[in-house]
């Protein structure tokens, strides 16, 4: 994994994957409850707590409806990314044109490069 920091904090994971965080997000291990965590602030490169995650490996990452996003890595550490009401908190990029954006507002848009992958509504609008 490479960390890349600029007004934003980039991961590029292996076998083309890319997770852009915009937002302030939050490290934690175990539960959020019990252990809110570390803030990650990356509009203003507050993000020396992410510095761990050099060389992790995702186990899981989960992309809410809401617009929120949760990782786990290997480390045992958790990534969690809530939506922002006025711009898009978070993206990931992969293989074959996939893009998951966390939409101003909280809402959750998908793509994909292959039309097949597509939303049949979406495809109506080509």
């Amino acid at each position: 994994m490479k960390i890349s920091i600029d007004f934003r904090l980039t991961l590029d994971l292996e076998e083309e994957w890319e997770i852009v965080l915009e937002a302030p997000a939050q490290l934690s291990t175990g539960s959020l409850r019990a252990n809110p965590g570390l803030p990650l602030t990356p509009e203003a490169q507050d993000v020396a707590a992410a510095l761990p995650l050099f060389g992790a490996k995702v186990l899981s990452a989960v992309a809410f409806k809401s617009g929120g996003l949760r990782m786990v890595f290997n480390s045992g550490v958790h990534l969690n990314c809530s939506a922002d009401a006025s711009f898009e908190a978070w993206q990931i990029t992969g293989p074959g044109g996939w893009r998951f954006v966390s939409l101003p507002g909280g809402e959750l848009g998908v793509w994909s490069g292959s039309r097949t992958n597509e939303n049949p509504q979406d495809q109506a609008k080509h």
